[in-house]
Parts: structure tokens; C-alpha cells; sequence
């Protein structure tokens, strides 16, 4: 059996504000970049080994990524598809809004000019099956919240409330075991 870990990017400016970042870039804050560099510190000192780090293409992953790389020495490159869900009408505004709370329960919507979750799902999914097949390579991925959903999904069961719910804190480590 496989396995991989995944980290939620560093904390944003658009973190600290409540704002909903989606496919919006929003940079890393200083406290975003010391929280990379704890984490290259934790993957060391854990012993945590990966072949290669995978990150989304916009600059808060793409960042937290090469502060971790630098760290311990993994090479990273970007994997477009985990670019974070496009949001549409709601990026910038806030995150705890009702409207955008009850959206987020509507997984066929593509957001006013943004993407589904299904859409979302299914490249994500592409992703893991490919990494399933690939048992010579442990990977860590750095990307986004929405993305933590979506892996989370693809390996526990979830009611639609918990799917919609479900988040990781910045810089969170986790670890998923592929099943055979």
C-alpha cells in the first residue's frame, strides 16, 4: 500500500481577513512564510520521506512549497490541477457569508462564473488515481482547502454537511494511506 501527505498552504493576507481566496491569488504573509518553514522543520524531524512535492500553480502553495523544499531537500514542481475551486462571484468576500455557506451544500453550481465541485472532484481524483498506480513514489502535495476537501473525500465517506464543512488548518500535515 501507498501513501502521501498533504499540506494546506501557508496562512494568506486573504486568510486574515476572512476573505474567500479561490482561484484568486492572495500571497503568503510572513507568519505564512515562518509556517512553511516549521513545517520543512516538522517533515525532518518527523523523518517524513517524499520522492517529490506537488503544488498547486498559485503563489501561496506554489511558495509554501519551495520553502519546504528548500528545507529538506524534496524537489517540487506545479500540478496545474490542483489549482483551489474558482469561486466565481464569491472570491474576496467573506468567508463565513450565509449565501456562500449554503452554496458551498450545491455541488453541480460552478459559483456565478466559477467551477463546481464536481469538476473540481474530478481532477483531483484523476490526480490521486494516478498516484494510487505509482507505488515506487511517495508524494507530499501542497495546494488548498477546497483540495484538502476533495482528498478527504476520496478516502472517507462523508455526508453532504461534512463535505461542505471540512477544513484543515494552514500548514496542517497530513498523512493518507491508499487502499489496495
Amino acid at each position: 500500500m501507498g501513501h502521501f501527505y498533504f499540506i494546506r498552504h501557508g496562512q494568506t493576507v486573504w486568510n486574515v481577513e476572512n476573505k474567500i481566496c479561490g482561484a484568486t491569488d492572495s500571497p503568503l504573509t510572513e507568519y505564512g512564510r515562518e509556517q512553511a518553514k516549521e513545517t520543512g522543520q516538522k517533515i525532518l524531524a518527523e523523518g517524513i520521506k517524499a520522492d517529490e512535492i506537488l503544488c498547486s500553480p498559485l503563489s501561496r502553495a506554489a511558495d509554501t512549497a519551495q520553502l519546504i523544499s528548500e528545507m529538506t531537500g524534496i524537489p517540487y514542481r506545479v500540478e496545474p490541477r490542483l489549482i483551489e475551486q474558482n469561486f466565481g462571484k464569491y472570491e474576496g468576500g467573506g468567508r463565513r457569508s450565509e449565501e456562500f455557506t449554503a452554496a458551498k451544500n450545491h455541488f453541480v453550481d460552478n459559483f456565478d462564473g466559477g467551477e463546481s465541485m464536481l469538476k473540481v472532484a474530478a481532477r483531483v481524483y484523476n490526480i490521486l488515481d494516478e498516484m494510487k498506480k505509482d507505488k515506487d513514489k511517495t508524494y507530499l502535495i501542497v495546494a488548498h482547502n477546497g483540495i484538502a476537501r476533495i482528498v478527504n473525500s476520496y478516502f472517507y465517506d462523508m455526508t453532504n454537511e461534512e463535505f461542505a464543512s471540512y477544513g484543515i488548518k494552514n500548514c496542517e500535515l497530513l498523512c493518507y494511506e491508499f487502499k489496495d
